[in-house]
């Protein structure tokens, strides 16, 4: 099903300012000269866009100009085809509306010459899309994905070429979905066709780029033109917008041959360039690269920058769009290793050597490059090298290895090189698929977008550029099929009358290559395979014999039989006669690129390195998948590409934009017209021309045109009952169109003039608009009505409102005037009955009742100004009279007790002993010893040794003692000579108990009754004296001495532990001079600070006689 043709009609008048024809359908006349003048013409003048009907020619400026941009998307937007100056614009917004209103399915070629400007005219296609189709936040994240995407797979697939700086060297076939609702969602690319290498001075017929639509069935909706957008929100519009986008690859179609040699004048790919231009001094290092290219085999020494081409500000772009795509850092570095990895390899250099039977044979002159190889890849060098210099033959019972040849070593060496640096590309576009790829399982359209070599004509055509014009040939078949034959066949299915036009089909060409069994790429791929000797010659042969009467194949050998003499045919060639010209190639090398074999050695090699992306990229390496199955050959594998190709391209409609180059040197204002001759030809403009003039400019099937068009007629409209065809003819009477515009075919309508289209656009057009306005009336009726009784209902609830509140204020009145009588009466009453009765008691009552109010006002005041309920908050309000002091002071008194009742049973049973013992430790020693306020911020632990891991400590208190209070290590003052020795204490309830620190043996047990007293200086020192009674099991020995660090908590206990067990309190004396009893004689203490002294310092102990001890605390 063909888009509507929406021509400029003979009869319109040509715009207002134009250059020459705008259509070429109204150009007289019609034959090339003219036609090529008209194009020239228009180009000096900068009108770069004409037509063909909805066909455009884009001829390229090499300048900007200023027609591009959002206000001429705007522009272009609101208006059809015919009524503004020819654009790429309205081309694209013919095949989106076409798209979205009726739900077709569209594509847009592009075709034309290297430079021709076929890149920039698919990037406008795409933004003009891109912004109509829908805005919002995931839209521009798929257009941030593809934005970012191109940097990278530009800088792998892309090189510098004779005719093209940046020309794309691989085949990428782009799907961007679309969702019903308008909503982005994600995408994947695909890289299609070409294995091959690049072109040369000579003819070059470039890439078409293909812009397709894809669409699910849906619903016919209603149609918008850009006059109706005023009325848009009252219709029901599908609108498709971006919703995700793939990016698919065939991984026979890089052209691999460039990675290993480049023509004269051209470039590698340039990632190459990039790297080395780019990278810093540590990457490089890290990759064992110089930055000098000339160092490196596979990159053309004499050409390694391009004017205009920043290479290292590239090199970060490409950097920096991975990261946003989502490559991880080690998969940039992998990338960047695998790039290095490549470069490396066309500098392994191979030398002749002889096996011991003396046989030739292979090795590597130099083994610092394969050694370096050889750590990137993570593979042992001895081993890469015997792949690169060996072979395996196996078969299913036998293994045997072959030394290769320095030149069969080399071909391995580039093959290997091509395969890695194919395979990597690849990934790359996997990968990024795998980031921008959504599945959501909804209904979607697909814009397909193709790029793909042209037509290829050089001075040594071979292999590659056979596959490349096969390709082309069969694009051309499309474009034939789907518009020139199938524009004349339509007429003739639907029974209209049509004069024939004359054209060249080149399905002879197509079948001549492709036929199955009997084409020549069969024929090659059964040489390929056939046992025997085998050569290019034999295979030649065999196409002499095959084809030696067909009318569209030469050679020498058929020139020959028909006594025919071309001195340009050589022996080695064949020529064929394709749509765009003659092509000689030439067989040499026909056969070994067509099998174009990686030996099984090297692959088991990539697959055994250490490096994970290198190692995935050969999964046939693995010996447990090892096949010995032969692989297709690249011929099958890419008549299978084209094949999946043309299944898509047939499944849509076509619009076409054709593009040329005005001149070979790239200069602005320049038109060489010889050139352009040679394009219209090959393009077929002329014959284009001749069969839009001849047609129809529009059909359409009956049932969507009459669901477009029946509110034309009244018959028709609401509601049509009969068949399609009737209910068309009804409307087209009814808008009085003439019988000689129209044509009925079986299923469809046929217009002839685009003037009739624009009529019924426009009669639609103000159709819709008295709908609007019907919708409008009956909706502004509406309104009035609904806002009249709104305003009537509010009115009567003001009227009773207001009356309610009259009647409410008057009763208020009367009511107040009644009250301010009594009020009178009764107060003249009381006056009269005061005076009589109350007179004598009323100072008293009103000092009662005033004291009473103070009274009240102070409580209520207090109430609302009672302090916080922390314990430590003593601030308490001050009594406004001084009648209050005494009770202010007897509230402030039960409002702190109040307090700390409810801050003590807030206290666990421990936390109360606790703070007991603080208690009790203030008591005694506050103010007294200048380490109890150290001691008042540490809890007391009690166990200082761990007697819980010790039993045999525990065995010393007894099983009847109870728990242990203290157990601390102490140092106990000699009685004879002053010097300390560590002693265990461990105080229970009954008992104090000193033992040996190392053999665990009570020496001293003290009954607590026996207790007489301690005595403590109240220095920063650990020293007391612990006085014993007379009456004690101990008295033989007298008094002792101790040291502690832990002095305020063992004296509390030892306190609070004499009074639990004797009923009476110890006596606690701070002195610095105290009398302890050895023995039978009393020896006076005297503890002094000593220089310096700090506190916890050392104590010195001294005894100066027999009744004197001097103690310094250092």
């Amino acid at each position: 099903m063909f888009v509507p043709r929406i021509l400029n009609p003979p009869d319109m008048p040509i715009l207002e300012g134009s250059v020459g024809v705008e259509d070429l359908v109204l150009l007289e006349p019609l034959d090339e000269d003219s036609l090529i003048k008209n194009l020239k013409l228009r180009y000096e003048n900068k009108e770069i866009y004409t037509y063909i009907g909805n066909v455009v020619i884009s001829v390229n400026p090499y300048q900007p100009l200023p027609i591009y941009g959002p206000e001429f998307i705007a522009k272009y937007q609101d208006y059809t085809f015919y009524e503004l100056k020819p654009h790429i614009y309205a081309l694209a917004n013919v095949a989106y509306q076409s798209l979205r209103d009726r739900d077709r399915d569209q594509c847009i070629l592009i075709t034309g010459e290297s430079g021709a400007g076929k890149t920039e005219a698919s990037k406008l296609v795409m933004s003009y899309v891109a912004a109509v189709c829908g805005k919002g936040e995931q839209v521009n994240s798929v257009k941030e994905q593809l934005l970012q995407s191109n940097p990278v797979l530009e800088a792998f697939g892309n090189a510098k070429t004779i005719r093209n700086d940046n020309s794309s060297r691989f085949g990428k076939y782009m799907d961007i979905e679309f969702d019903f609702k308008g909503s982005p969602l994600g995408g994947v690319i695909t890289n299609c066709m070409c294995p091959l290498p690049c072109s040369s001075p000579a003819c070059q017929l470039c890439p078409p780029l293909l812009i397709c639509f894809s669409r699910q069935r849906l619903p016919q909706p209603l149609g918008t033109t850009g006059a109706q957008g005023r009325i848009r929100a009252m219709c029901q519009v599908v609108s498709w917008t971006l919703m995700r986008v793939f990016l698919h690859t065939f991984p026979d179609l890089l052209e691999k041959s460039r990675v290993v040699k480049q023509l004269k004048g051209e470039r590698n790919f340039h990632i190459f360039y990039q790297l080395l231009a780019g990278a810093d001094a540590q990457l490089l290092r890290a990759l064992k690269l110089e930055q000098d290219a000339s160092n490196y085999a596979y990159l053309n020494r004499e050409v390694s920058r391009v004017l205009g081409m920043d290479d290292a500000s590239n090199f970060r772009a490409v950097q920096s769009a991975m990261s946003v795509i989502g490559f991880s850092e080690d998969e940039i570095r992998q990338v960047l290793q695998v790039t290095a990895l490549v470069l490396k390899l066309g500098n392994v250099e191979l030398a002749d050597e002889f096996q011991a039977n003396g046989t030739p044979a292979s090795g590597i002159r130099d083994g610092r490059g394969i050694r370096e190889i050889g750590e990137m890849m993570g593979l042992s060098s001895v081993e890469l090298e015997r792949a690169l210099c060996s072979r395996t033959m196996e078969t299913a019972k036998e293994k045997v290895v072959t030394g290769l040849s320095v030149m069969q070593a080399q071909y391995a060496r580039d093959a290997l090189a091509k395969n890695v640096y194919s395979r990597l590309f690849d990934w790359i576009v996997g990968r990024i698929n795998e980031s921008i790829k959504v599945d959501t399982g909804e209904k979607k359209k697909v814009m397909g977008v193709l790029d793909i070599y042209g037509f290829e004509i050089l001075e040594d055509n071979s292999f590659e550029q056979f596959v490349i014009n096969y390709c082309n040939e069969k694009l051309q078949q499309v474009f034939i099929e789907l518009t020139l034959k199938e524009e004349q066949e339509e007429y003739k299915r639907e029974g209209i009358p049509w004069t024939k036009v004359e054209y060249f089909d080149n399905g002879i060409i197509c079948n001549l290559i492709e036929q199955n069994q009997r084409g020549i790429l069969a024929m090659l791929d059964e040489e390929c395979l056939r046992p025997g000797v085998v050569s290019d010659s034999t295979f030649l042969a065999k196409l002499n014999q095959l084809f030696s009467k067909h009318s569209h194949y030469e050679s020498r050998v058929t020139q020959n039989a028909q006594r025919q003499y071309d001195h340009t045919m050589g022996l080695s060639c064949f020529r064929i006669c394709h749509y765009a010209g003659k092509v000689t190639y030439n067989v040499m090398g026909f056969i070994d690129k067509n099998n174009d074999l990686l030996f099984r050695d090297l692959s088991q090699a990539m697959w055994k390195a250490q490096h994970p992306l290198l190692r995935s990229l050969f999964p046939e390496g693995n010996p447990k998948e090892a096949s010995l199955k032969r692989p297709p050959t690249a011929g099958t594998q890419f008549k299978n590409s084209v094949a999946i190709l043309m299944k898509n391209l047939y499944s849509k409609n076509p619009n076409y934009i054709r593009c040329i180059k005005p001149n070979n040197q790239q200069q602005k204002g320049k038109f060489s017209s010889e050139l352009a001759v040679v394009q219209a030809r090959y393009l077929g403009l002329l014959e284009n021309v001749r069969v839009r003039r001849a047609g129809y400019a529009y059909r359409q099937v009956y049932k969507p045109f009459l669901e477009r068009y029946r509110l034309l007629s009244r018959s028709t409209w609401p509601h049509w009952n009969g068949g399609d065809r009737e209910g068309v003819e009804k409307v087209l009477e009814s808008v009085s169109v003439s019988s000689e515009e129209l044509a009925y075919g079986k299923t469809k309508i046929f217009i002839r003039s685009p003037k009739t289209l624009f009529y019924l656009e426009e009669q639609r057009r103000l159709r819709l608009q008295q709908l609007a306005t019907l919708i409008q009336k009956v909706y502004r009726g509406w309104r009035c009505r609904t806002h009249y009784q709104q305003m009537r209902k509010s009115q009567i609830l003001i009227s009773a409102w207001f009356r309610g509140n009259k009647q409410k204020r008057h009763y208020e009145k009367m009511k107040a005037s009644a009250m301010l009588i009594q009020a009178f009466v009764r107060g003249w009453k009381a006056r009269k009955n005061y005076r009589k009765y109350f007179r004598s008691g009323a100072a008293l009552t009103l000092a009662n009742f005033i004291y009473a109010s103070i009274a009240q006002k102070f409580l209520l005041d207090l109430k609302k100004n009672l302090p916080s309920t922390k314990v430590l908050d003593n601030t308490w309000p001050a009594a406004p009279y001084k009648c209050f002091n005494s009770a202010n002071q007897e509230l402030q008194r039960l409002f702190y007790q109040w307090k700390c009742k409810k801050f003590r049973d807030q206290l666990s049973p421990r936390q109360v002993q606790m703070l007991r013992e603080k208690l009790c430790a203030s008591e005694l020693l506050k103010g007294k010893k200048a380490s109890y306020p150290q001691s008042v911020p540490i809890p007391f632990r009690g166990d200082y040794i761990g007697l819980q891991g010790n039993p045999k400590l525990q065995k010393l208190k007894g099983k009847e003692e109870g728990p242990v209070l203290v157990a601390d290590t102490v140092k106990k003052v000699n009685r004879g000579n002053g010097k300390t020795s560590a002693r265990i204490l461990l105080l229970t309830k009954r008992h104090m108990i000193l033992t040996d620190a190392k053999k665990s043996q009570a020496q001293i047990v003290i009954g607590l009754e026996n207790v007489a007293g301690v005595s403590v200086t109240s220095l920063q020192d650990g020293l007391f004296g612990l006085h014993l009674s007379e009456m004690s099991s101990a008295d033989s020995k007298g008094d002792i001495l101790l040291i502690s660090d832990h002095v305020v908590e063992l004296l509390t206990k030892m306190y609070q532990a004499v009074l639990d067990a004797t009923q009476k309190q110890l006596s606690v004396a701070v002195t610095e001079n105290f009398s302890v009893k050895f023995k039978e004689s009393n020896v006076a203490v005297k503890v002094v600070q000593g220089p310096g002294g700090s506190g916890n310092s050392k104590l010195v102990c001294k005894k100066k006689g027999s009744h004197s001890m001097e103690v310094t605390v250092r």
